[in-house]
């Protein structure tokens, strides 16, 4: 009974985190959101974060992620994202550094795998 009860709660939290994409539009600038990552990020928004959830399923990999959006942010805006995600249109590179919180693969290394990234247009 506790099997099918908790197969239950992943199967339901996993159909929630896969209906949110609808919220996108009326998101305002800098909200952030979670999916999992199995979906795409939607543009105008940047992966800020990854970790392992078992509402997103069963595997080693890190297969949930924080995004936050990026889009209508002033120009001058900087925001640490994970290189799991190029920077949107009007957006640059300005650093890169290592983050445990951007760690997207099974195999971490402690190469740079975040940047902070500039609004310039």
């Amino acid at each position: 009974m506790v099997r099918l009860r908790s197969a239950l709660l992943a199967l339901l939290t996993a159909a929630a985190c896969v209906a949110l994409p609808g919220s996108w539009a009326s998101a305002s600038p800098g909200d952030t959101a979670t999916m999992c990552s199995s979906s795409l990020t939607p543009s105008g928004w940047v992966d800020v974060q990854w970790w392992n959830s078992w509402a997103c399923g069963t595997t080693f990999n890190p297969n949930m992620k924080k995004i936050q959006q990026v889009s209508g942010m002033p120009i001058g805006s900087t925001v640490n994202a994970c290189a799991s995600t190029l920077p949107p249109a009007g957006w640059v590179q300005v650093n890169r550094f290592y983050s445990g919180a951007c760690q997207y693969s099974a195999v971490p290394s402690h190469d740079p795998n975040t940047w902070t990234i500039k609004r310039v247009s």
